[in-house]
């Protein structure tokens, strides 16, 4: 499964709508998102791609962007 970065920045646009996920890589650092945000994206991954996110891949650097988000939803698919 190959998770592509569009289908990504679709989900968290569902969840937070008004920042600019293609650019933006200080989502986390500059508060964009929130603690209920990262919530939501973990429970939109797991409903979207049927892909659970560990709670040892709940840092920073694998939110700060749409990038980084979509290469750890890959990699956890590529683990399945």
């Amino acid at each position: 499964m190959n998770i592509a970065l569009d289908d990504v920045i679709e989900m968290l646009e569902d969840i937070q709508e008004d920042i600019d996920y293609e650019t933006c890589t200080t989502l986390i650092d500059d508060h964009m998102l929130d603690s209920f945000d990262i919530l939501a994206i973990v429970s939109a991954a797991d409903d979207e791609f049927d892909i659970a996110i560990p709670a040892k891949d709940i840092i920073p650097d694998n939110f700060n962007s749409a990038e980084a988000l979509c290469a750890l939803l890959n990699r956890l698919a590529d683990e399945d």
